[in-house]
């Protein structure tokens, strides 16, 4: 990946995961496209130190800031996608253990931190409200979880797994669960998908799964979560950038004409889409953000297109890195997707037509 904002050294981090990228990822992408996403990829994802980019470093992390974060997230996504997607799930139950002050964070964060232990997320769902896919309920020092999550990503090569439900007064009750089958809670078969199959993707069908008060990460009311979801629901996602990067990569001789201009675009979209990621103010500048985000995946649908288009026919081919980035980039299209985001979107797309 080429960008403007890459020209300077860039942090060791960053420079592992090109690395990683160079010699296992991308080489393996199409393989992996069609096969599924190895136990060995996450591994090595580990050992280069990226499951603990932003965890505290007394806990084994690196406590990179933000910025070396994305980058890491752009190289990821720009190899592969689909390890890119199992491990950014990682990341966010490490943030929110490494805020809390809860017994939970000394129990886990330092496994998580460190790789020993892959997490996944389960909690997508609560966007949802009013509507509730999984409903939480308060029993014997801990809390049933009965329902369905649509989507959970990683299965059979996380260890835990942050779950969220609803409970009937609107809280949120975040809590660990082991990531496997056991008694009131079992997964479906791996979702067959037009882009990240090889993310091992199932629902889970929740039937009085049962977890400890001590498993449980955060309680909060549904309005208080929404309010600090939003703001980080409508940035744009590095991963956009990685995509869209990886295809202009893919535009040589007379499609460099086209390549260079596009760059430009998506360099100026980035720096100011991470200028405001970083402002101090989340819930300031949400249309601006919003706004961003949507140039930020015209740009990337642009990109994927360019790449197709030059690679003619040899496109089509499940080997031709163009069309999986293609296919890719039309995941993330709809990965994260809020009602808002959505709107935005939609609203955009019918004022350029």
């Amino acid at each position: 990946m080429t960008t403007a904002a890459t020209t300077a050294a860039p942090h060791p981090l960053v420079d592992h995961a090109r690395r990683l990228a160079r010699h296992l990822l991308v080489p393996q992408a199409e393989r992996v496209d069609q096969e599924g996403v190895p136990a060995g990829h996450l591994e090595a994802v580990r050992r280069a130190g990226l499951l603990g980019v932003s965890a505290p470093e007394e806990y084994g992390g690196a406590g990179a800031p933000d910025a070396v974060a994305r980058e890491v997230a752009e190289v990821l996504a720009g190899a592969c996608c689909s390890t890119w997607f199992v491990q950014t799930q990682h990341h966010t139950p490490v943030r929110l253990l490494s805020r809390s002050e809860l017994p939970l964070r000394e129990r886990l964060l330092r496994p998580l931190a460190t790789g020993e232990l892959l997490a996944g997320i389960a909690y997508a769902h609560v966007r949802a409200y009013p509507r509730v896919p999984v409903r939480a309920t308060a029993v014997r020092d801990g809390w049933r979880f009965d329902g369905t999550v649509p989507w959970y990503t990683g299965w059979g090569l996380n260890d835990v797994m942050l779950l969220a439900g609803t409970t009937g007064s609107a809280d949120l009750v975040f809590a660990f669960a082991d990531a496997r089958e056991q008694p009131g809670l079992r997964p479906s078969a791996p979702m067959r998908l037009a882009a990240l199959t090889a993310a091992r993707t199932v629902s889970l069908e929740l039937d009085g799964l049962w977890l400890p008060e001590d498993a449980v990460l955060l309680h909060t009311p549904q309005d208080q979560f929404a309010r600090i979801d939003i703001p980080r629901s409508t940035n744009a996602s590095p991963a956009v950038f990685g995509i869209a990067n990886a295809a202009l990569d893919l535009l040589d001789g007379d499609a460099r004409d086209t390549a260079e201009p596009l760059r430009s675009r998506l360099d100026a979209v980035r720096e100011r889409a991470y200028a405001l990621a970083d402002h101090p103010v989340p819930h300031e500048h949400l249309e601006e953000r919003l706004a961003l985000r949507t140039q930020a995946y015209n740009l990337m649908r642009t990109a994927t297109t360019a790449a197709v288009v030059a690679g003619g026919g040899r496109s089509m081919s499940l080997g031709s890195p163009a069309q999986r980035l293609f296919r890719e980039g039309m995941f993330l299209l709809v990965q994260g997707q809020t009602k808002k985001v959505r709107e935005a979107h939609l609203t955009h797309l019918a004022a350029a037509s």
